[in-house]
């Protein structure tokens, strides 16, 4: 199967995929720099990717605009995407045709627990605090019960009993048991909208990505992604999944609480260079958080420089 809508490109690429649910804040600012400074270093293509899968979280127009300009403001430019067809939300069809791939294949099967049920279930709880599916509704299925009147299904899929191990480039080797610590896994919602886990997986396919940087909480997703790209004969890229940005009293900075608001920091300091000396220090690429621009910090970067585990922003010095 072929995206014909995309040209894969070649070489090194990474990319960027922000979801617009707020404006970003200095976490999501360090996971794109962290990307930006690897592809920019091995003088790669930067691919950007708006993922709006979900409509309820997603604010479009001016939010989408507003993360442009931010990263363009801090000098985290693009070279692909960024435009209609780089939006989630307008590749479905491309998605529907890789879930029925998946359905010829007998690998499928509807769920329809609530998500009470799911909570409820006696599968004990991954490590990342996710519930482990007790696959209640693959056995309704494979002994061919009648569904539960009034409720549509998600779908689930059906993991192979096998193991997954790679090496991440900061965090070293990773493996899971995908039938014991992964479990059959979500890949199209009730709502009839496709899960992160089988569109991430499509399109960094389709769009020839060679390197995923991204946050420390979704290494637990790489083993079932992995699996997916080999299910669907894509290449599998390098990851790299860089530590958490923690507010002071301990937890994730987040969108929804407004923290370090991008837009905020702008007002305040007029310009990125402060910004971009911060996390560099932070990533462990320099030695101070001097004021530095994206491009000078080009030269400094290495995947070797940057820890393992989460990092306290206590003081900014700003």
């Amino acid at each position: 199967m072929t995206d014909t809508s995309v040209l894969a490109p070649t070489g090194v690429v990474g990319r960027f995929a922000p979801t617009p649910s707020g404006r970003m804040h200095l976490g999501n600012i360090l996971c794109a720099l962290a990307a930006w400074l690897s592809v920019r270093k091995q003088q790669g293509t930067m691919v950007l990717r708006i993922e709006d899968l979900d409509a309820g979280r997603c604010a479009f127009g001016e939010q989408i605009e507003l993360l442009k300009h931010d990263l363009e403001w801090l000098g985290l430019t693009w070279d692909k995407g960024g435009e209609e067809e780089g939006y989630q939300s307008n590749r479905f069809p491309i998605y529907e045709t890789y879930f029925d791939t998946l359905k010829e294949r007998g690998l499928l099967y509807p769920c329809y627990c609530s998500r009470a049920e799911l909570h409820a279930a006696t599968a004990p709880h991954g490590s990342d605090g996710q519930v482990l599916y007790d696959g209640k509704c693959r056995e309704r299925f494979l002994r061919g019960e009648a569904p539960p009147e009034g409720r549509r299904p998600a779908y689930r899929v059906i993991v192979p009993d096998e193991t997954v191990t790679f090496t991440d480039r900061i965090q070293g080797e990773y493996r899971e048991h995908l039938k014991s610590e992964c479990t059959d896994f979500v890949v199209r919602r009730s709502d009839g909208v496709y899960a992160y886990q089988l569109a991430v997986v499509i399109d960094d396919g389709l769009t020839g990505v060679t390197e995923i940087v991204r946050g420390r909480d979704l290494l637990s997703s790489t083993p079932r992604q992995i699996w997916l790209y080999r299910t669907f004969g894509m290449r599998v890229p390098q990851f790299a999944h860089i530590p958490l940005l923690l507010a002071p009293d301990g937890r994730r900075l987040s969108k929804r609480d407004g923290d370090l608001d991008i837009g905020a920091l702008e007002k305040k300091l007029g310009t990125p260079e402060p910004i971009i000396g911060l996390l560099g220090y932070l990533l462990g690429l320099i030695d101070r958080p001097d004021p530095i621009t994206a491009q000078e910090l080009v030269p400094y970067f290495d995947f070797d420089k940057i820890p393992k585990n989460d990092i306290c922003l206590c003081d900014m010095g700003w």
